[in-house]
C-alpha cells in the first residue's frame, strides 16, 4: 500500500480541518468520500472543492466501500463508539477525535471490537503532537531534569461553544478538560490515581441548565508522586490561553502561549506585545496536520499509533472520576470509577 483512501465521517468544523487538511498538507493520503448525515447543500460544495468524489448521507454507504482503507471519524460524540464499532466490523482502520464516548461501557465495547477487528485505532488527541508540548514532555521524559514533581496545565478558550453542542458534548470534563488529561498523563509519564475537582458557573447563566461548569480547577496525583493542577475557562476573551510547565527534581521546564506575533513595544508607558491566537484552528493546526500524518504513517508502515484507544479510555475514567468528585465534593481514587 502506498496510499491510504479514507472516508470522512462528518463535515461540521473538525471534519473540514481534517478534510482540508488531509487533501493539501498529509502525505500518501487521499479523501475517497464524505458521509454527513445533516448534508447540506454547502458542505458538499466543500467536498466537490477538495476533489471528494463519492459524497453520502449515510456513513453505511462508507463502511461497504472496498475502496476506502480508513475513515476519520469526525461527528458528534454521542456517535463515536457505535461508528468505530461499525468500521472495525468493517475492517477500516480508524482515526476518532475525542473522547470516544462518555460512556465507559460502549468504549470497552469499541475497543474489543477494534482487537477483534486487527485494524489501527488512533484517538485525536491533538496536543500531543504540538511542537510545544511535546517539548516539555521530551524533556521530562528524557530524566535530565529529574523525577517530576508538578504538573501545571493552564486551557482557557477564548468564547464558550454554542449550548447546543454542551447539550450532547458530556460536559466541561468529557469535552474540554478531556484534552488536558491526557496531556497530564503525558507530560508527568504517569498515571493519575486521584482527583479532586472544582467548578461553577461565573460566565453565563445558561450552563445550569446542563447541569455543567464553565470555570473549573482540578488537582490530580499521579502513580510517580507528583501532583497536577488544571485549570480551565470557558471563555478568556483575549485568546486561546494554553500554557503547560512541569516543576521536575532538578529544575523546571515550561512552555508559553504561541502570540500572533513576537513584536515588543516598550515605552516609558510600558511594554506592549500580542495576544496569544485565537482558537485550536490558529493555534494547534500544525499539530492536526502532524497527528493526521502519523496516522497515515502507521497504516502505511503497519506501525503502533501515536496515541491508541487505551490513552482514549484513561482519559475517560479521569473525567468521570472528576464528575464524581464535583457532584460528591471530595478526592475521588481513579479504582472507584475503573
Amino acid at each position: 500500500m502506498n496510499e491510504v483512501r479514507i472516508g470522512l465521517i462528518g463535515a461540521g468544523r473538525i471534519g473540514k480541518l481534517h478534510g482540508d487538511n488531509l487533501t493539501r498538507f498529509v502525505t500518501g493520503a487521499r479523501v475517497e468520500a464524505l458521509a454527513e448525515i445533516r448534508l447540506q447543500d454547502e458542505q458538499r460544495a466543500w467536498a466537490e472543492k477538495n476533489g471528494i468524489k463519492k459524497i453520502h448521507g449515510d456513513p453505511v454507504e462508507i463502511w461497504k466501500d472496498p475502496d476506502i482503507d480508513a475513515v476519520f471519524i469526525c461527528s458528534s460524540t454521542d456517535t463515536h463508539a457505535d461508528f468505530i464499532i461499525q468500521a472495525a466490523r468493517a475492517g477500516k482502520h480508524i482515526f476518532c477525535e475525542k473522547p470516544i464516548h462518555t460512556d465507559v461501557q460502549k468504549i470497552k465495547e469499541a475497543l474489543e471490537e477494534v482487537k477483534k477487528a486487527g485494524v489501527k485505532l488512533q484517538v485525536g488527541f491533538v496536543r500531543r503532537f504540538d511542537h510545544n508540548h511535546r517539548k516539555v514532555h521530551d524533556t521530562v521524559a528524557s530524566g535530565k531534569l529529574g523525577s517530576p514533581h508538578v504538573i501545571k496545565i493552564t486551557s482557557r478558550d477564548p468564547e464558550g461553544p454554542p449550548l447546543s453542542y454542551i447539550a450532547v458534548s458530556g460536559g466541561i470534563f468529557m469535552d474540554m478538560t478531556i484534552h488536558d488529561f491526557d496531556m497530564a498523563r503525558y507530560l508527568s509519564c504517569s498515571e493519575v490515581t486521584e482527583v479532586s475537582a472544582y467548578g461553577t458557573v461565573l460566565i453565563d447563566q445558561e450552563y445550569k441548565k446542563y447541569e455543567d461548569a464553565d470555570t473549573v480547577a482540578v488537582m490530580l496525583k499521579f502513580e510517580n508522586g507528583a501532583l497536577g493542577i488544571i485549570d480551565n475557562s470557558r471563555a478568556s476573551h483575549y485568546g486561546y490561553d494554553q500554557r503547560t510547565e512541569v516543576h521536575c527534581a532538578k529544575g523546571c521546564v515550561q512552555a508559553a502561549n504561541d502570540l500572533n506575533d513576537t513584536s515588543m513595544i516598550s515605552t516609558m508607558d510600558g511594554v506592549i506585545c500580542e495576544k496569544p491566537t485565537w482558537f485550536f484552528l490558529e493555534r494547534y493546526n500544525n499539530a492536526f496536520i502532524a497527528e493526521a500524518q502519523d496516522f497515515v504513517n502507521s497504516v502505511l508502515q503497519d506501525s503502533t499509533t501515536p496515541v491508541n484507544g487505551e490513552d482514549g479510555l484513561m482519559a475517560v475514567y479521569i473525567a468521570q472520576a472528576a464528575n464524581r468528585s464535583l457532584k460528591e465534593n471530595r478526592p475521588v481514587k481513579l479504582s472507584e470509577v475503573m
